[in-house]
């Protein structure tokens, strides 16, 4: 049953304080409590009746409600019987969670309330109850363990007619029904993922109701069971890399037991989901010891050892070894209280996939690590050779991204950022170090560049950085003492953190609002710093070629 059935039922005396935009949300149960946090004895979708006891103050509202949300209740319903009127603050926690609130009229008893929701629950349930549990029963006997998440999609279809797809977040499709007649084309698939991240991102239950090209779909959330929402510390944690279902249908007016089976469908598709995140930890440290190997200035015939070990595992049957491409990403919010590297490197196993490609089997030959908030993936490239246009194969920057861009600026909404940098392709373990800082330095080419979401390729990246890592160990000398030097002379007499000051305003790609956060300096006092560096150097931060000298002999000294 829905909220507004209950609003509209005179004999049980709500009164609706808020969250009249949530109306539509169904009723699943209910349940009577005190307790400052009844989280355990909750499953979702429970109209919560209170009488307020657990309130002692007006903090104590928020995490209250913060707890019922988490939960998944529909709606809080409060009694006027001890307080009187409610709590503002109660009032403007539930808004700021986008909780309905109800008021119960001191003259109505919970039990009323609970036995009327109770025969209004059990009597939708029972028409279908038995249909639902066998077909709940067929899909775990038959689903993904026996046939991926396509075997689930075909009882959809074949038993309730409904044409169903599960998707990437950014936009490809993972896995559609066989009996769903034609493929879901591209542009809806991104159509449909960029709507999905949308709503996520505004912190709207789904199923999302969305309208497309003339045609109505309901989106469901797929989310890793290891990863719930309530595990989640912010959405955005987990916005680029949870999976979606999309059903070819108007959810807002299905019975219970119709939604109770599409959510038990998104579960089993999130074995799937986590059968494959088991298989990419291997994946994901062959990845993080090369790159330890790397940046430690490791012989090349120990790292090119490690390669002869990835190359089985990321291309079974490979008789040869093959070229590498190197693409580093980075993930910024507003704020910085997420972490980008990790979701940078779920991002990264996600777009450096084929968008045309079916199935979460393609992601299984790229390996990617993080360290801090860069994600670096190595991708192993099975025959990169000269076209016969004299174009080089492998990934283009200029096309990596733009399969993806919608669904992506959807879920960074209005606070975040993506740059990548994808490097030339390589064919030995000598040139995996020049790989790695040729993306590195296209990265930063492309947050240079406005937008939220930008690529830059090796292509646009001067001769010298190419050359970089094999520069005489002479001339990286002379050309760092020319430039740091000073600071370091400086920060030696007057322990001021030039240098440290330098590398964090380059890291931040010249932002000063970022720069100060991350030092914890007010902007006046890094503006200073800055003016000191350039006074002694004799370089101008602003200029692209001083910034870009000043980044290479930090990465030389």
């Amino acid at each position: 049953m829905r909220l507004r059935a209950l609003l509209d039922t005179d004999a049980l005396g709500l009164r609706l304080l808020g969250g009249e935009d949530e109306l539509d949300r169904t009723v699943r149960g209910v349940m009577t409590t005190d307790l400052r946090d009844p989280s355990r004895y909750l499953s979702g979708g429970e109209l919560v009746l209170t009488g307020l006891a657990w309130r002692r103050d007006a903090a104590d509202s928020e995490p209250f409600v913060r707890l019922l949300v988490q939960a998944g209740v529909a709606a809080l319903a409060a009694g006027e019987a001890e307080l009187g009127d409610i709590p503002d603050d109660l009032a403007v926690a539930c808004a700021r969670h986008r909780l309905p609130l109800f008021a119960v009229h001191e003259s109505v008893a919970f039990a009323t309330i609970t036995e009327h929701v109770v025969r209004q629950v059990s009597g939708e349930r029972a028409g279908d109850l038995a249909a639902v549990v066998d077909r709940h029963r067929r899909m775990m006997t038959s689903g993904p363990a026996g046939g991926g998440p396509d075997v689930v999609l075909d009882l959809l279809g074949s038993d309730l007619d409904l044409r169903a797809w599960v998707l990437s977040p950014a936009g490809r499709l993972i896995a559609g029904s066989k009996v769903s007649g034609p493929a879901l084309p591209a542009e809806a698939c991104a159509g449909l993922a960029a709507e999905h991240l949308a709503a996520t991102r505004t912190g709207r239950r789904g199923p999302h109701r969305v309208l497309l090209g003339g045609t109505t779909y309901s989106l469901f959330p797929i989310r890793s069971s290891g990863r719930s929402p309530q595990g989640a510390r912010d959405v955005r944690e987990t916005v680029l890399s949870d999976w979606l279902l999309a059903v070819e249908a108007d959810a807002g007016d299905w019975p219970e037991e119709r939604l109770d089976l599409l959510q038990g469908v998104t579960q089993l598709i999130a074995v799937e989901r986590d059968r494959r995140d088991a298989a990419r930890t291997v994946r994901r440290r062959l990845a993080q010891e090369v790159l330890e190997l790397v940046q430690t200035g490791a012989a090349p015939a120990e790292i090119a050892a490690r390669l002869r070990v990835a190359a089985p595992v990321l291309l079974p049957g490979l008789g040869t070894a093959p070229h590498w491409q190197v693409v580093v990403a980075r993930v910024e919010w507003d704020g910085g209280e997420v972490e980008g590297g990790p979701v940078a490197q779920s991002l990264l196993e996600e777009v450096l996939v084929d968008p045309l490609a079916t199935g979460p089997e393609p992601s299984d030959r790229i390996a990617v690590a993080h360290t801090g908030d860069e994600a670096i993936a190595l991708v192993p490239l099975p025959a990169v050779t000269a076209e016969h246009d004299g174009s080089e194969s492998g990934i283009q920057a200029d096309a990596l991204l733009e399969a993806v861009r919608a669904p992506l600026a959807a879920g960074l909404d209005d606070d975040g950022r993506v740059t990548l940098g994808v490097s030339a392709a390589v064919h030995s373990a000598e040139g995996l170090r020049g790989a790695l800082e040729e993306a590195r330095h296209a990265r930063r080419v492309a947050a240079a560049r406005p937008g939220r979401v930008c690529a830059a390729g090796h292509q646009e990246l001067a001769s010298h950085v190419l050359l970089l890592p094999f520069v005489p160990d002479d001339v990286r000398r002379a050309f760092t003492a020319r430039l740091l030097d000073p600071l370091r002379d400086y920060d030696r007499r007057h322990r001021a953190e030039l240098i440290p000051t330098l590398e964090a305003f380059l890291d931040c790609d010249g932002s000063w609002t970022r720069c100060a956060t991350r030092l914890h300096l007010h902007v006046n006092t890094l503006r200073y710093r800055v003016g000191r560096i350039e006074q002694l150097t004799g370089r101008d931060l602003s200029r692209l070629e001083d910034k870009l000298d000043f980044f290479l002999a930090l990465r030389m000294s």
